[in-house]
């Protein structure tokens, strides 16, 4: 029997009467975390690409008589998407079908097969910050996604945190360093915090920390500035982020963390003439990243 076929032996007590019920099949499902967090695109073509363009600079002094000076402006590093295919199916033998007992088992297939594709989209898209810290995965510029050294036509620009736990100190950091953002000829952009993307164990913490009205874990009687100020409109709880510890700070700049879709997932049903089995599979086509990296803070955190 070639692997992957779901025969009768998959669920013997499937073909008796007596079980009482099955567990496994109606867990809670996690809700969508990655489209909270990517800028969701369509895409109709095999690749895409977003293009950095550069502002002129500073303009100088001129002196009498003496000509003006020109700038031009130009295009910096591009951002690639290519889609990848994704795709997820089984095999049940018409005798399967026929002798199983509790439709239970079979009617929950098709729900777990698009579990599974969802739950796979979640993975990777999470992995562009799982991934974000290594220079193995570089973005279009060629440094990591979160880099001291992100090059600029004046000087490299980071958005690599200095690694601390979560904090209200680290936090206040983090926004301080978003407020410092400049475009590639250096030039402040009006840039805020846009949401904290934490995983579970920096959850309880990031709730003290900013929902505090005086300062948190402190005998102080300051307020809590991070809370009175609004700084972190939107907290996102990640279940898929690798790290225990690591939090990152997303920005309001545009054209970001894209998830460009090529095709959107498709369930297809078939039979097999010859063994009369039956067939079911999904696809999806998309790609995730990021293409300015100005659109997040990434802090590895000490813990690790």
């Amino acid at each position: 029997m070639p692997a992957g076929i779901i025969t009768r032996s998959a669920h013997p007590d499937a073909l008796w009467p007596g079980v009482k019920a099955w567990f496994g099949l109606e867990y809670d499902k996690v809700p969508a975390t990655w489209s909270k967090i990517f800028e969701k695109m369509s895409s109709n073509k095999y690749q895409e690409r977003i293009a950095e363009g550069t502002t002129f600079g500073l303009a100088p002094t001129k002196s009498e008589a003496a000509p003006i000076q020109y700038d031009s402006d130009q295009e910096g590093y591009v951002a690639t998407f290519t889609h990848a295919v994704y795709g997820l199916g089984y095999i049940v033998t018409r005798e399967e079908l026929e002798d199983d007992l509790y439709e239970q088992v079979s009617q929950a297939r098709s729900g777990n097969l698009a579990w599974s594709m969802s739950t796979t989209a979640e993975y990777v898209h999470a992995n562009v910050f799982n991934r974000g810290f290594s220079t193995a995965y570089p973005i279009g510029d060629g440094a990591a996604l979160f880099s001291a050294a992100h090059p600029t036509l004046s000087g490299n620009q980071s958005n690599l945190l200095t690694a601390a736990d979560f904090s209200e100190a680290a936090m206040e950091d983090a926004t301080k360093n978003v407020w410092a953002i400049k475009n590639n000829r250096g030039f402040p952009i009006n840039a805020g915090v846009k949401r904290l993307i934490i995983p579970t164990n920096v959850a309880f913490n990031a709730t003290r920390v900013l929902n505090s009205v005086l300062r948190s874990g402190t005998n102080n009687n300051d307020i809590n500035a991070l809370n009175a100020m609004g700084i972190v409109p939107d907290i996102v709880v990640n279940k898929y982020l690798t790290s225990l510890n690591a939090w990152y700070v997303q920005t309001d700049v545009p054209n970001g963390l894209v998830s460009m879709w090529r095709r959107q997932v498709e369930l297809e049903k078939d039979n097999d003439f010859d063994t009369e089995n039956a067939k079911a599979k999904a696809t999806m086509r998309f790609s995730c990243g990021a293409a300015d990296w100005r659109a997040v803070f990434g802090n590895a955190s000490v813990s690790g």
